[in-house]
């Protein structure tokens, strides 16, 4: 008799954890491992926020909050979207959830139905896939290229619609490849979107403050389609609050009712604490905030240390990303060689010798819908960088 049933058997695991928890085993057997493989910037909560936090505590907000969230922090959430994106939302259209991934499968749970196609450019985050056929949605993948930055084009996505569209997911800036849609881009997109009364968008903008190309576009600022495209956000990125559990989605009410319903079933609300600590975080202006200007800044400069790292090593195609904190470089052309008992055929064969051989924890681009490539956290310090690059470099001058 089977004991588990077929949906959770049927969904794969997170190749993103699956390797971080891996080089945490070695690492837990005395092994020197730099971990290049996790999404958590490496910096504390800014101070205003912890201390919203600890006054929150001495207040008492101790008690179940509403199942959407605090109205302050809704109302707080309002104003951030108006100040940092020009979006006019209610607080009744704002839902707040245990990070953004609960955020995303709550609403992909109110939107899909069985059958329903849901449309999602590849390279895409590794949970988008599961996330869709856990509601029973048939995904259709869209592969894009290193040369055009790995966004899809609007002819690509107008061929790719069928009568059971139902729903695109995408992120910009992006996770795994850290290129960002720009406003023109989104507004070829949303003119094929608008034509398409049926499909509705799924835009994950978690990484919106780590932006190195100047202000940040959201599809849901064109009009003909606002009320087709949910915004889905947190703070885990542009706030180093990873382990706070806080996401939101800005939708039609409809939806945002929808998820609301949901999400009582389910968890009902999330961390009380962690909303009053997001209220200060979510009041921050990011043009004049030193915490976020700093944070962006440093991953800046290593962005562009690791490019050029990258770009010195033989046979590996390497595009500079514009947010983010990852590159997505091509290591194909590594692909048939071998090194003792190490046999490359894919890309979780290259990650795997490199974890074994250089001890550098990466995630293989099959997790995100293209095995040609690699994902490199760059989000620890610049020693470690150059560390692990150099050892990633010496592994694979190994490979004939």
């Amino acid at each position: 008799m089977e004991v588990l049933s077929k949906r959770i058997c049927s969904m794969g695991e997170s190749e993103t954890l699956a390797m971080t928890a891996k080089a945490r085993e070695l690492q837990a057997q005395g092994i020197d491992v730099i971990s290049l493989s996790i999404g958590e910037p490496d910096f504390n909560t800014p101070e205003e926020v912890k201390l919203a936090a600890k006054d929150a505590i001495d207040k008492n907000f101790t008690h179940y909050p509403p199942v959407p969230g605090y109205a302050d922090l809704r109302e707080a959430i309002c104003t951030k979207l108006k100040r940092d994106n020009g979006l006019d939302y209610k607080p009744e259209q704002i839902v707040v959830s245990t990070g953004a991934k609960q955020s995303i499968y709550q609403l992909v749970q109110c939107l899909v139905d069985p059958g329903d196609e849901v449309i999602i450019p590849a390279p895409y985050w590794v949970s988008y896939r599961e996330i869709a056929r856990a509601a029973g949605g048939e995904c259709v993948f869209i592969t894009t290229n290193p040369e055009n930055d790995f966004k899809i084009t609007p002819q690509q996505l107008e061929a790719a619609i069928t009568p059971r569209t139902k729903l695109i997911m995408f992120s910009s800036p992006s996770n795994p490849t850290g290129m960002l849609y720009t406003h023109d881009e989104l507004r070829a997109i949303a003119d094929v979107v608008a034509r398409h009364e049926r499909v509705y968008v799924m835009a994950d903008e978690i990484y919106e403050h780590i932006n190195f190309v100047g202000s940040h576009a959201s599809i849901a600022s064109f009009a003909d389609v606002k009320e087709r495209v949910i915004t889905v956000n947190g703070v885990a990125k542009g706030f180093a609050m990873t382990g706070w559990r806080i996401g939101y989605i800005a939708a039609p009410t409809v939806i945002a009712k929808a998820c609301n319903k949901l999400q009582g079933q389910v968890t009902s609300a999330t961390c009380s604490i962690a909303q009053k600590a997001t209220v200060a975080a979510m009041l921050m202006d990011p043009t004049t905030s030193r915490d976020i200007i700093d944070m962006r800044e440093t991953f800046r400069r290593r962005r562009d240390m690791v490019y050029d790292l990258l770009r010195a090593i033989p046979g590996v195609d390497v595009r500079l990303p514009q947010g983010a904190f990852y590159f997505f470089p091509r290591v194909d052309s590594y692909y048939g060689k071998h090194y003792g008992d190490y046999h490359i055929n894919n890309s979780t064969d290259l990650s795997m010798y490199l974890l074994m051989e250089a001890h550098v924890a990466t995630v293989m681009g099959s997790a995100f819908g293209d095995d040609r490539c690699i994902r490199l956290s760059y989000a620890t310090s610049e020693e470690l960088l150059r560390e692990a690059l150099r050892r990633i470099s010496e592994a694979l001058s190994k490979l004939s």
